[in-house]
């Protein structure tokens, strides 16, 4: 299956890594969407018509994830960062309705779309440099041929265009020059050894070859809040997620019985609380709610749900260690962009929960009074314990078991963490060992058991 990786000497930013938008995937919805709108974008004229053909892993489980609607979102000109999701039903059975799709950001401009005709699953067939891959064509008045597009869902919403454009845009991190560059493990702890600075100061630093640290503050508390609020709004959802499986959402009911059992707080009933802080999340993101990729949509449950943790039961808990929470957890993120993938349909599970879980533990145990070390051990044992977990979602849809998923990986992210600080740092296995593990493990693992719901539970299970 065809696979690419972002550059390790490129350049990352947090504004890469956490993204609002909305559910149920990263790779797609998000990405879908933000591609055709790219594509729509760059058009020098108003089409006569457009197409969308979609490959590999989009095409498999796309129904399910709700590729389709981000398509048509997309090419309509709405962003996963600002369209209202309650308003998404309404936008989709106009466009059906009417048979036509506004021309991308363009007010006023209508181009006729026929969904049957114009938006093609080609399952079975892959473009060349990734599994996640959409060829867009518009016909233009005055061209003969149509204008065609290859863009690619690479993981985390984010997006490149065709084959011969990824490699020139993996160098645009080049032009970046950040104080403190890490592209490993090793040198991340290195810097940390040479400076005093702790991961999170060097990430902040870092970031400000983009901008000032304000800028970045204000941002991360965007990112928290969102967070907070894909919580509390998953609380309180109630009934059925669309789909067809017929799974009833549980976070608002075991909401309920846990606010009775708040004057008996012990160990047990905390993670509980944890359980449902991801729970909450994952149902909101299966419902395409708002949410944040952390550093996907599939996985957005695990860093709100540990870092919820951290505010609710930690003593001493503010908003500046929510800030280092974060940027401690994404310096993991980066390495494992960097160095091996968070797309599930290259690397399965263990790139998304799994590398989520990883993140979460190194920003919790920073917030914990952890050195660097320490830091990177959790990290370690968070994706060590996650290796080889496939993506096996049932009938393509983001809930079973994914929903359940984000529970497990944030209950283990906080083991990860205390486990870690009972340490003095050294261990045996290195997180860059475990990082090109996973690469390795996910390149071996079998295509049906990443994210195409061909193989696993998707198989063994039957929908009702």
């Amino acid at each position: 299956m065809p696979r690419s990786r972002i550059d390790a000497a490129a350049a990352i930013s947090v504004m890469d890594l956490f993204t609002i938008g909305i559910g149920p995937s990263s790779s797609h919805t998000v990405g879908p969407m933000r591609a055709a709108l790219m594509f729509m974008d760059s058009l020098p004229a108003l089409p006569a018509r457009v197409q969308c053909e979609l490959y590999g892993s989009l095409a498999l489980t796309g129904k399910g994830h709700a590729t389709d609607t981000a398509i048509l979102l997309g090419l309509s000109g709405y962003r996963p960062e600002s369209v209202d999701p309650d308003a998404i039903a309404d936008i989709l059975a106009a466009i059906r309705g009417e048979r036509r799709i506004r021309a991308g950001s363009a007010a006023g401009r209508f181009v006729p779309f026929d969904e049957t005709a114009d938006l093609l699953f080609r399952t079975g067939e892959f473009l060349e440099a990734h599994s996640n891959g959409m060829r867009f064509s518009a016909w233009v008045d005055g061209q003969e041929e149509p204008l065609v597009r290859d863009y690619y869902s690479v993981g985390g919403g984010a997006v490149l265009p065709g084959a011969e454009a990824i490699a020139a845009d993996a160098q645009l991190g080049h032009n970046v020059v950040q104080p403190y560059p890490f592209s490993s493990g090793a040198e991340m702890l290195a810097l940390g050894e040479s400076t005093g600075l702790s991961i999170a100061t060097l990430v902040l630093r870092n970031e400000g070859a983009w901008r000032a640290p304000q800028e970045t503050e204000a941002f991360l508390d965007s990112v928290i809040d969102a967070m907070s609020a894909s919580i509390d709004r998953g609380i309180k959802g109630e009934g059925l997620l669309p789909g067809g499986l017929k799974v009833r959402r549980r976070a608002r009911a075991i909401h309920n019985r846990l606010l009775l059992q708040q004057n008996a707080l012990g160990p047990a009933q905390i993670f509980e609380w944890v359980s449902l802080f991801a729970l909450a999340v994952n149902e909101e993101n299966a419902a395409g709610g708002r949410v944040v990729t952390a550093p996907t949509n599939g996985a957005a449950g695990v860093i709100p749900a540990v870092l919820h943790y951290y505010r609710r039961f930690v003593p001493g808990a503010d908003r500046d260690g929510e800030r280092r929470f974060l940027l401690t957890a994404a310096a993991m993120g980066f390495l494992y962009k960097k160095r091996a993938s968070i797309s599930a349909a290259e690397m399965g599970c263990q790139g998304e929960v799994g590398v989520a879980c990883s993140m979460a533990a190194a920003g919790l145990a920073a917030v914990l009074g952890g050195t660097n070390q320490q830091v990177e051990n959790a990290a370690e044992i968070g994706m060590e314990h996650n290796l080889g977990l496939t993506c096996d979602p049932i009938g393509g849809l983001v809930q079973i078991p994914c929903i359940e998923r984000n529970t497990m990986g944030a209950v283990k992210a906080i083991n990860a963490a205390y486990l870690a600080l009972q340490g003095d740092g050294r261990h045996i296995v290195s997180l860059d060992a475990v990082i090109e593990t996973m690469r390795q493990t996910g390149e071996d693992m079998a295509s049906r058991y990443k994210e195409t719901s061909l193989g696993g539970l998707a198989v063994n299970v039957v929908e009702c």
